[in-house]
């Protein structure tokens, strides 16, 4: 389930996940605005993706924001927090905790190949620590939660993958 400290009307939050670039969450009063994210079960989740747009919303774009992820609210843990400069279109953010390597035959790394290990939550959460020109109230464009695909997930799970059918695949994203 979604929540968050505040909207305003008609910019709610079924507005960051309806896919389209012209619609946007507005959150309402005092700073930090906190988006949360609760799933049913422990998640294993690699990228958070924010679709944000300097050029439209000015001062209502995020500047700063942490993620947070926890098992509930009373034990959400700061997992980063960073700095976006006058962003336009999806920003990813890799929610990972250490690095994960996949071995060669020698059972060393190969190089390229570290990847982080996904995070695992039950909860995560977005909090809009300020915005561009001081700017109050902010908007965000779509929100989307990755877990680990492919390569990432075979190397954490130390075996091949044998599902790959479109079925399948359509449940690689985490909601």
């Amino acid at each position: 389930s979604w929540s968050a400290t505040s909207a305003k009307a008609g910019n709610g939050l079924e507005l960051l996940r309806d896919g389209r670039l012209d619609t946007y969450w507005q959150s309402e009063g005092l700073q930090p605005h906190l988006i949360s994210i609760q799933f049913n079960q422990r998640m294993l989740l690699s990228e958070l993706h924010l679709l944000l747009d300097f050029k439209q919303d000015e001062s209502y774009t995020p500047t700063r924001i942490s993620i947070r992820a926890g098992t509930s609210h009373g034990d959400l843990k700061e997992i980063k927090v960073v700095e976006i400069h006058e962003p336009t279109g999806w920003i990813s953010f890799a929610l990972g905790t250490s690095p994960l390597c996949e071995p060669s035959a020698q059972g060393q790394a190969e190089p390229g190949t570290t990847h982080l290990e996904p995070l695992q939550a039950f909860l995560l959460q977005l909090a809009v620590l300020t915005n561009h020109q001081n700017g109050r109230d902010s908007h965000i464009r779509g929100i989307r939660v990755y877990g680990p695909m492919g390569d990432h997930l075979q190397a954490m799970l130390g075996m091949p993958l044998a599902v790959t059918t479109p079925e399948f695949a359509m449940y690689a994203m985490a909601r």
